[in-house]
């Protein structure tokens, strides 16, 4: 139990950062551009594109998997 919590400390603390990358540049840029938003609008859309991006990240990595190797010769690891 212990080790699974600690595989996913990585993965939350990465998607918390982005989330406030994305949030504040949201925000910054509504403020540059004279069209301000409320923090909290900003922040559902970083919750948004991130969750439209990690979904999009899956598909092509189950995708990718998925996919017969056509080319000829030994198959190399990536």
């Amino acid at each position: 139990m212990l080790s699974a919590k600690r595989r996913w400390w990585p993965v939350i603390r990465s998607l918390i950062a982005w989330r406030a990358i994305i949030t504040l540049t949201l925000w910054m840029l509504g403020k540059v551009v004279d069209q301000p938003a409320y923090l909290a609008g900003c922040a559902a859309s970083a919750a948004l594109l991130i969750a439209v991006g990690e979904t999009g990240d899956w598909v092509r990595r189950r995708c990718r998997a998925r996919r017969p190797n056509n080319h000829p010769g030994p198959a190399t690891p990536r």
